[in-house]
């Protein structure tokens, strides 16, 4: 589990919605920073990304996930499962630590260094410190309120926030 962030994703009437908080902790005692922001939009802002992990490392990812985009005409899943073999099969890149979640207007996935690329049944994608607390809490709005694709990622950061101490309230929210 990665330490020190919380990122959602929710898919709902065609808009997908990506939220994470702002909190970087130093170890487990030290709160370093509380306005980061781990959710971007790249490729021409046609793809949005979220990562929990090592600032420094899911950068390099993100780079790394927007070339292999350019390289396969912005073809979101073919770039995920290219860039997922590339992370898994160079010995450098397997040791970084982070994950990504990553959405387009059809697809929202969860790319990690095991060569995991995993679209999820239901639209809902949480990962971090807090991301069970986020998951469970965009579930339930999901199928018990009227909120949108945004409103529900926001809610299920504010709800993991107040549960997780590695979660802060300091949002940052993209849709598509």
């Amino acid at each position: 589990m990665m330490k020190g962030t919380t990122i959602v994703a929710v898919k709902k009437d065609n808009k997908t919605a990506i939220a994470g908080d702002g909190q970087i902790t130093f170890g487990n005692e030290t709160i370093m920073k509380s306005t980061a922001k781990k959710v971007r939009k790249i490729f021409n802002n046609n793809v949005i990304i979220g990562f929990a992990g090592s600032v420094a490392d899911a950068l390099t990812l993100a780079e790394m996930l927007e070339e292999k985009l350019e390289q396969h005409s912005g073809n979101l899943k073919r770039a995920a499962v290219e860039f997922a073999r590339d992370w898994r099969r160079d010995k450098t890149l397997r040791k970084l630590e982070a994950l990504l979640v990553a959405a387009d207007k059809d697809n929202l996935l969860l790319v990690s260094g095991n060569g995991e690329v995993i679209e999820p049944e239901e639209g809902v994608l949480a990962i971090g410190s807090g991301g069970n607390y986020a998951l469970a809490s965009a579930k339930a709005l999901l199928k018990h309120s009227n909120l949108n694709a945004e409103e529900i990622a926001r809610e299920s950061i504010l709800i993991a926030s107040s549960i997780c101490v590695f979660t802060n309230s300091n949002i940052s929210c993209e849709v598509i």
